[in-house]
């Protein structure tokens, strides 16, 4: 029996590789969590700005709590089962009038996994609808494994590597038009991309990259793992991460520091240059 899902949702995730809009909170909800991030810009613009985005949930408590909403708790068991953990997370910000924008790829592409049967949240905080820039999907690519990507580490794209699936049928594309308070769902191999923002204000978007079942590793760079729900991984094979008690303790703050140390191992690996992350 499902926890939050319909049985026709969970059918249509496996057979399309997404699932979208679902409804989260409130759009005031939304606002609130937005304001609370535009703060935290303002207040520590060292440690959250264009260049650092990733893994804000092991500093800030807001974003943790987040990441432990039991509606996207109970979404994600629904998927992959009632045991995982989250592998990190990722704020994806475009500015007003930018020519910022993510080009067609796959998430899994160079997360060295052991499995790309994930599942990843992409949370709204502002609109995101075709003026704004938002994401989308290719129905069903996710079924035929990781295509080849070729990095361009374009400037105005927003991923690590700008790397980019080629040869997308984008007559396929499915928008993704979601208000403040709502979320997707997508796998880790669906092919998926979004175009700049041409409106006049902010597109935030906040996504949970990725839960993952304990029984996939990683096998580029170290195992570090923030346990979700369920039984707890392999400890032989598994560095656990902690939740923030605070916002931007010392502790946490060196811990966030090690795991983006990490991730740039893992996602920059055998590229030929770096970017910041």
């Amino acid at each position: 029996m499902p926890k939050f899902l319909t049985e026709a949702q969970i059918r249509d995730y496996h057979e399309q590789g997404f699932l979208s809009p679902i409804d989260l909170m409130s759009e005031s909800d939304a606002a609130s969590i937005l304001a609370q991030l535009e703060e935290a810009e303002s207040q520590h613009p060292e440690h959250i700005n264009a260049e650092n985005r990733n893994n804000p949930h092991l500093v800030f408590k807001f974003l943790d709590d987040l990441a432990f909403n039991e509606i996207i708790l109970d979404a994600v068991e629904d998927l992959i089962g009632p045991d995982f953990s989250l592998w990190g997370s990722v704020l994806f910000i475009k500015e007003p009038a930018s020519k910022h924008f993510v080009s067609w790829h796959q998430d899994a592409t160079y997360m060295g996994m052991t499995s790309n049967n994930f599942v990843t949240p992409w949370i709204a905080l502002s609109p995101s609808n075709k003026e704004t820039g938002c994401m989308s999907m290719i129905p069903g690519s996710h079924l035929s494994d990781i295509k080849p990507h070729d990095d361009t580490f374009g400037e105005d794209n927003i991923l690590t590597r700008g790397q980019v699936v080629k040869d997308v049928d984008e007559s396929k594309a499915v928008d993704l038009i979601m208000r403040p308070g709502q979320m997707s769902l997508h796998h880790g191999e669906i092919v998926h991309g979004s175009q700049p923002n041409l409106s006049q204000q902010r597109r935030v978007g906040y996504a949970l990259q990725s839960y993952m079942a304990n029984d996939i590793d990683q096998i580029i760079g170290e195992n570090m793992w923030l346990p979700v729900r369920g039984q707890m991984r392999s400890q032989s094979k598994s560095t656990f991460l902690s939740r923030p008690a605070t916002n931007m303790s010392e502790e946490s703050v060196a811990l966030r520091e090690n795991v983006n140390k990490n991730f740039g191992d893992i996602l920059y690996h055998g590229a030929e240059k770096r970017r910041k992350l």
